[in-house]
């Protein structure tokens, strides 16, 4: 991270806001069609380097392999991670060749360097996108939390932005207590922590959970895991079918987008966990070290000053020194600040949270871009995966190289 930020220029062709596993993925499907693209975009990520959030999550919660096979990955070339790892197959893992964390990782960054992108990075935030539509050709003014502004062409978010959910009963607590004792997965880091027989609540069925529950125990704590249903087990977060027509084709014939969103909640069916993972659980349940409390909630949790005090649908209390919440995320775009303006200006239908975008995910009538979660209804049941980062891109790039795209578009809005 640079001391002072960097000046940036007054406009830009293209920004896009995030730097993750689907910006990348973005760019480099850019510039395999369009070379003279450098040069003409921007990423705007706080922490001034592609991926970083995405290795802080795996190396945080020790995420030994990735849950997708070797294919999906932000290389364009769909046999280019397989290339890769000639000489590590011991990192690829059963049953499909998942690869290994420190693989992946070093992939992506061989990925940066071939396409020569690594300073391509600005260190800040984005904080506001203001339309402005009063101009000839309308534009995009991106606010940086430093107070500098840049006006874009068009803008892709590609932030995975979603809000974290938290359970009822924790909703509503109403007493005082310390930060580190109720947490969200997403702030968990199991490299920081050591246990002296203390006894962990997890709430949350799906494979964060999982990883929590083993880091956990390897660290000395007792944890009892909480499912609101039975532990699901299943290879992948929905079927492969929905990777490709098999089974998008009905998806994408069907135009009541209500009827869509249901199809994406039935795909992914809430959190699973790998059979590899549901049986180290089950090695833990033998052991002593676990407790599975399938088909029940918490009603109410008490901090009485050391322990929490947790009480369950089934009537049961139990005393946890913490409780940590891995109960997934839900994409709501009225909740995403960056785009109540765009919103204001450019008028979108909303379906359960999902806009409603055209067919280069665009919000209609604009030039600004959405990629993962916020996308599904065009994408489909994976789209804040690294397949979905795929397919967004292959929408996203025409509209983005051919300049008559985006000209009819603009003329027709």
């Amino acid at each position: 991270m640079q001391d002072t930020p960097p000046s940036i220029p007054q406009t830009i062709d293209l920004a896009i806001i995030g730097a993750g596993p689907h910006a990348l993925t973005l760019v480099t499907h850019l510039l395999q069609k369009r070379q003279n693209i450098r040069g003409k975009f921007l990423v705007f990520d706080p922490s001034g380097t592609w991926m970083s959030n995405w290795e802080h999550q795996f190396a945080a919660l020790e995420i030994p392999h990735l849950r997708s096979p070797a294919v999906h990955h932000p290389d364009p070339n769909p046999f280019a991670l397989r290339k890769f790892a000639e000489s590590r197959g011991s990192e690829l893992f059963p049953p499909y060749d998942l690869p290994g964390t420190k693989l992946f990782g070093d992939f992506c960054q061989d990925v940066i360097s071939r396409f020569s992108i690594p300073q391509q990075v600005i260190p800040l935030k984005v904080i506001r996108i203001e339309p402005l539509r009063h101009l000839i050709r309308p534009r995009l003014r991106l606010w940086l939390e430093d107070g500098q502004a840049i006006v874009a062409r068009r803008v892709v978010l590609a932030t995975g932005s979603a809000k974290l959910n938290f359970p009822d009963g924790v909703n509503q607590i109403e007493s005082l207590y310390p930060q580190d004792r109720l947490c969200h997965s997403h702030t968990v880091d199991l490299r920081k922590l050591r246990f002296m027989g203390e006894k962990v609540l997890i709430i949350g069925g799906g494979l964060t959970s999982g990883h929590l529950a083993v880091g956990a125990i390897s660290r000395g704590a007792k944890v009892d895991l909480m499912l609101r249903r039975q532990l699901q087990e299943k290879l992948f977060d929905a079927e492969p079918g929905w990777l490709g027509p098999k089974y998008l084709k009905g998806f994408f014939a069907e135009s009541n987008y209500a009827q869509r969103f249901t199809m994406i909640k039935q795909a992914r069916n809430g959190g699973s966990m790998t059979p590899a993972m549901g049986m180290q659980l089950r090695r833990q349940v033998r052991h002593g070290n676990l407790k599975l409390d399938e088909n029940c909630q918490v009603v109410k949790a008490e901090w009485l000053g050391e322990n929490w005090l947790v009480k369950c649908s089934d009537g049961s209390q139990q005393e946890y020194s913490r409780i940590w919440l891995s109960t997934g995320t839900q994409f709501d775009a009225t909740s995403e600040p960056l785009l109540q303006e765009v919103f204001a200006a450019y008028p979108t239908s909303i379906v359960n949270g999902l806009p409603v975008l055209d067919e280069y995910l665009r919000i209609p009538g604009s030039e600004l871009f959405i990629m993962g979660g916020l996308a599904a209804l065009q994408v489909g049941p994976t789209a804040r995966n690294l397949s979905g980062a795929r397919m967004a891109s292959e929408k996203i790039v025409p509209a983005i190289v051919k300049p008559s795209l985006a000209l009819s578009h603009l003329r027709s809005a």
